[in-house]
């Protein structure tokens, strides 16, 4: 599992993501702080993903405008909240785009006017549609969440929050994790769908925090990269990126990993807190020290392990 690199800079930047399992294809991912995406796919297909664009704090002012978006095919949102579905009716109205969503919430959208029936998409949990062409697949999954749309100062009652997978013209697959906590299908989600790129909240409080996230991401679904999102647009969304790295290579959360994309640096202290030391040195994960009757040694900290100090057990 790889974190992509210096998350912060990338936002309300198009991302062109080449890809390692087709180097021939490639398609752009523009991120507009929280959960909302642009995806723009290899033949030219673009779907946004729960657009919370013109009054997200994290958005920069020259992206805030819906216009510059340009063409979009379908919107995709993932629960009801402000946050995810602010600028669903304005965007839909703009570009005529089909809006997919839980069939509960479509439900609730057209009979308050928020959407025409024409353009709603209503499908469910494990359902694999194809808006876009037979050649794009989007599966709806499950997000441990809750759902509420706010309307004329009514809340009424959202369906249940889903994630998605989007499988790409050539097989590529894209998880969007929606607000979510984890939840042990998080597994069957990576196993089954096998997605290569997850897009995952981090920012605590409403949904998972860097720890939990870190530990879906490595022991779960065990995707090939993971994006964070979802984090620090509010005060309580404190969770932050270069925790959520910390906690995934030094958080016990190793299974998964592609330590390859480890530095030298954080491998050494991982082995570092591996290690056992006494007064004779330190001694690899694994070494079997044994005291005979009338001797004894004095379990310490030695400080930095240095290769020189790495010895077999002393023999008593």
């Amino acid at each position: 599992m790889r974190l992509f690199p210096r998350l912060p800079a990338l936002l309300g930047v198009v991302l062109m993501l080449g890809l390692a399992a087709a180097p021939s294809q490639a398609f752009e991912l523009q991120w507009f702080g929280q959960s909302a995406f642009k995806l723009t796919t290899e033949t030219g297909k673009v779907i946004v993903i729960d657009p919370f664009i013109r009054k997200n704090p994290k958005t920069p002012e020259q992206f805030k405008d819906l216009e510059k978006l340009g063409k979009v095919d379908l919107i995709l949102v993932t629960h009801g909240h402000f946050d995810h579905t602010a600028d669903v009716p304005a965007l839909a109205e703009m570009t005529g785009a089909k809006v997919g969503m839980n069939a509960d919430m479509g439900s609730v959208y057209s009979s308050l006017g928020l959407l025409p029936k024409g353009q709603l998409i209503r499908w469910n949990k494990s359902g694999t549609i194809t808006p876009l062409g037979e050649d794009i697949k989007i599966t709806m999954v499950r997000a441990e969440h809750s759902s509420s749309v706010t309307h004329d100062g009514a809340v009424h009652a959202g369906g249940e929050p889903v994630g998605y997978v989007i499988e790409l013209e050539n097989g590529y697959k894209i998880y969007h994790s929606g607000d979510t906590g984890v939840f042990g299908d998080m597994k069957m989600i990576g196993e089954y769908y096998k997605p290569d790129l997850a897009l995952v909240c981090i920012g605590g409080w409403f949904t998972m925090g860097p720890q939990e996230a870190a530990y879906a991401m490595g022991s779960l679904m065990k995707p090939k990269m993971v994006i964070p999102m979802h984090y620090g647009t509010f005060p309580p969304l404190k969770g932050t990126p270069q925790e959520f790295k910390q906690q995934s290579v030094l958080g016990g959360v190793r299974q998964g990993l592609d330590l390859d994309s480890v530095s030298e640096k954080e491998k050494e202290a991982d082995q570092e807190e591996l290690e056992f030391g006494d007064e004779n040195g330190r001694y690899p994960a694994g070494t079997y020290v044994r005291n005979p009757i009338g001797t004894s040694h004095a379990p310490r900290d030695p400080g930095p392990p240095r290769r020189s100090d790495r010895k077999d057990p002393p023999s008593r």
